[in-house]
């Protein structure tokens, strides 16, 4: 039970983590190319996404989510997994679950040309390049994540884990849920 807890903590706290990253992708851009953000919407209730006005370069605001939401998490788990310590497999579970919901947004999404995925191709973006991400993250992630489960207490023989971690797990949660409440425009 302890271990179903604490996967459903890290679970929520990766797809909260996984927006902001996503969002700050599109901010970026966004600042970059000249566009003026008016509102980021980041709520635990609520997907999360980034408006922008007078946007230059709309296609590269918008594919910036997605590129930033998967290279941003894989460069941190590789730059921390140069040195061993022991949360290491938590970079390394985040990194492929970014890897895994950005994909199959972009993918999935084409089909009904919804969020992410209808503005890039409503901006010119070929259908066959949101494929072509999904067909590479999906696979990369799960790949990544691959004979994490012992480690993150989802193998059979896999020993309880300690109240500690799980109280760690839930604690972050919580923390990055209040922020987003504090913060978020809706």
């Amino acid at each position: 039970m302890r271990n179903a807890a604490y996967l459903a903590a890290l679970l929520w706290l990766c797809w909260t983590l996984m927006q902001a990253v996503h969002e700050l992708g599109h901010v970026t851009a966004a600042l970059l190319t000249g566009g003026s953000v008016q509102r980021v919407v980041l709520h635990p209730l609520a997907l999360s996404r980034t408006d922008v006005s007078d946007d230059p370069w709309p296609l590269v605001t918008v594919a910036a989510g997605p590129a930033v939401g998967v290279l941003l998490p894989l460069a941190g788990w590789r730059l921390a997994g140069r040195r061993p310590w022991p949360l290491d497999h938590l970079l390394k579970f985040f990194a492929g679950f970014c890897l895994i919901a950005n994909g199959a947004y972009l993918a999935y999404g084409s089909f009904e040309g919804i969020g992410d995925a209808g503005e890039l191709l409503r901006h010119g973006a070929p259908i066959w390049t949101l494929w072509l991400f999904g067909a590479v993250t999906i696979p990369a992630g799960l790949l990544i994540g691959h004979r994490l489960g012992p480690r993150l207490g989802l193998h059979r023989h896999a020993p309880p884990l300690r109240r500690r971690h799980l109280a760690i797990a839930w604690g972050s949660l919580l923390a990055v849920t209040v922020v987003e409440c504090l913060f978020s425009a809706r």
